[in-house]
């Protein structure tokens, strides 16, 4: 990436965008370009600045965050990575996000440092995940045969090779490429070639996407 990362606020709370604004703008390498105040404003105006990051409230009038999420995921040759901004990192209206492109979320009481590090995290095309609570929604959403013992052959998990099994579950915890290369005894592009090729075994866009479906699946367990 070259320049500045460039930002687009969707929130229905004006002082939500004033406050978000006012943190990021501060950060000499990130620019808000734009706000939006529901969903329906995002689309035509990300389209329009074609930002890097978009941070989304989930939770907004007319088209929320998710319908947002995935009219830009699925409508764009190349869409801006989406950090959902919530309240409540329980929310099941946050994984319907994820599911639907999002690459991670932030929540709202974070701080200042959190959330511009968070922004640079997605620009840079990592995924920003809390191990914990993407675990207790994927699994309240998962069905009840995928909760009880782990399915290593299920369908493409069973594709994976024994290295991008263990990189998968290790993702999974939220250890990034370089704490998973010391944990494994490799080397990061060892590992950033591993986990290419479990997202391409298992057609996922991210490593967000892949974690969900190795929690929904019972590929990884709680625990």
């Amino acid at each position: 990436m070259t320049g500045n990362i460039r930002v687009v606020i969707a929130d229905d709370e004006r002082l939500v965008r004033m406050g978000l604004r006012v943190v990021i703008d501060a950060e000499p390498d990130l620019d808000v370009v734009g706000e939006a105040a529901d969903g329906a404003e995002v689309v035509p105006l990300v389209r329009e600045l074609r930002p890097d990051v978009v941070l989304m409230d989930v939770r907004m009038p007319g088209i929320d965050g998710i319908r947002a999420t995935e009219h830009l995921v699925g409508g764009m040759a190349e869409p801006p990575r989406i950090l959902v901004v919530t309240t409540f990192e329980h929310d099941d209206h946050v994984y319907d996000a994820l599911r639907a492109g999002a690459a991670g979320f932030l929540l709202k009481r974070a701080r200042a440092e959190e959330m511009v590090q968070a922004v640079r995290l997605v620009a840079r095309g990592d995924s920003l995940l809390f191990p914990a609570a993407v675990r207790e929604l994927a699994l309240r959403h998962a069905p009840a045969a995928a909760r009880g013992a782990a399915v290593p052959d299920r369908g493409p998990f069973g594709r994976l090779t024994e290295r991008e099994a263990q990189v998968l579950r290790l993702m999974s915890t939220g250890l990034n490429n370089g704490e998973i290369a010391r944990e494994l005894v490799v080397s990061q592009e060892t590992v950033k070639t591993h986990v290419g090729s479990v997202l391409a075994k298992l057609g996922a866009r991210d490593r967000t996407q892949a974690v969900i479906a190795a929690y929904e699946s019972g590929f990884v367990l709680p625990g």
